[in-house]
């Protein structure tokens, strides 16, 4: 049984295509850094295809694509020697690679949902490996070289658009499941998920688009100060009889 977008040969294309430019956007971050090809490599590597690595380990499909899958290896490992190569270029190229990690986000998202809800996990169980899938790879790369991860550093949306897209793709799959869904009606639904998701990230870089943070506050509020918890003072030698003369 397939997932839907890797039911046709353009997804798939479109697929491998995330995952160059996933892995390329990881090899450069090992650039900046000042590492060696090895390190680049492995940086590459472990960005593009770490997410459904995680993914695969925990719903037990193993070996994982990402070392089982010849295509998508050999993919990522053309990543780091194109970064390693033309990595000015690529550093200059900061829309376009904004846009192609934006996609690979949400191509990720919805196969790794996908693939969950196959192995018939719960939705809440698919949308989590879902984010997995599109957040795991980032974050390893961020862990490897010491940085703080994007998801927590990025104020822009990156996570949100993943859950919402991993969300939506449960519905989908539901969809299909209880026959409300046809599989074409199944195609065309997840590639509107991805471009919603793609939107989503865009609009919020371009726009300036941040995340609230915690409440502004200037005041504290204890219960503990006299001010906030006015009790009346009883002493132990006052009776009922003087408190009823006042």
């Amino acid at each position: 049984m397939e997932v839907a977008l890797e039911s046709n040969g353009f997804f798939i294309g479109v697929e491998y295509l995330a995952t160059f430019c996933c892995g390329m956007v990881g090899g450069l971050a090992a650039v900046r850094k000042g590492y060696d090809f090895f390190a680049i490599l492995v940086t590459t590597w472990l960005t593009a295809l770490g997410g459904g690595i995680i993914r695969d380990v925990l719903l037990g499909a193993l070996p994982p694509a990402g070392v089982s899958d010849k295509g998508l290896v050999i993919t990522a490992l053309l990543a780091a020697v194109a970064v390693a190569i033309i990595y000015p270029e690529v550093d200059k190229l900061k829309w376009s690679m904004l846009s192609l990690d934006a996609l690979a986000l949400g191509l990720y998202a919805v196969n790794g949902t996908s693939k969950a809800m196959m192995y018939h996990m719960s939705g809440t169980t698919a949308v989590f490996l879902g984010m997995f899938t599109a957040l795991g790879g980032g974050l390893i790369r961020d862990m490897l070289i010491n940085e703080v991860p994007m998801v927590i550093r990025d104020k822009h949306w990156y996570a949100v658009p993943s859950a919402v897209g991993c969300v939506l793709t449960v519905l989908v799959c539901k969809g299909v499941n209880e026959g409300i869904v046809s599989f074409p009606a199944e195609v065309v639904l997840d590639v509107l998920i991805v471009v919603l998701m793609v939107a989503m990230r865009l609009i919020s870089v371009f726009f300036d688009i941040q995340l609230p943070g915690a409440l502004a506050r200037h005041n504290t509020y204890l219960p503990s100060e006299a001010k906030y918890l006015k009790r009346p003072v009883i002493h132990p030698d006052r009776n009922d009889d003087d408190i009823k003369r006042k």
